[in-house]
């Protein structure tokens, strides 16, 4: 696949999932009030470090980067990950 085709699609992947966010989110709503649910918050926090991922290795060039600086940027993603959910569970429990 050429570079330029394979952004392309990489481009298209991160639309498609923007707008399964969007359309989660909006099946939330109740009488044109939002409400907080569990299950799209991490889906959207699972969505967005997936896109992370795909930025940094399609648009960041690190796919052809050593192993290491992969490694490194796979294991910023997973720990921005624990850390958002983490403060969303602890902040869930210290509310309710």
């Amino acid at each position: 696949m050429t570079f330029g085709k394979r952004l392309w699609v990489v481009w298209l992947v991160l639309t498609a999932m923007t707008l399964v966010y969007v359309w989660m989110d909006t099946t939330t709503a109740q009488n044109g009030t939002l409400k907080a649910s569990t299950v799209v918050t991490v889906s959207a926090i699972g969505i967005a470090l997936v896109k992370v991922r795909i930025v940094f290795r399609e648009f960041m060039e690190v796919r052809h980067a050593p192993a290491l600086l992969r490694r490194l940027t796979d294991g910023w993603v997973v720990l921005i990950g624990a850390c958002l959910l983490g403060s969303y569970f602890v902040g869930s429990a210290v509310a309710g």
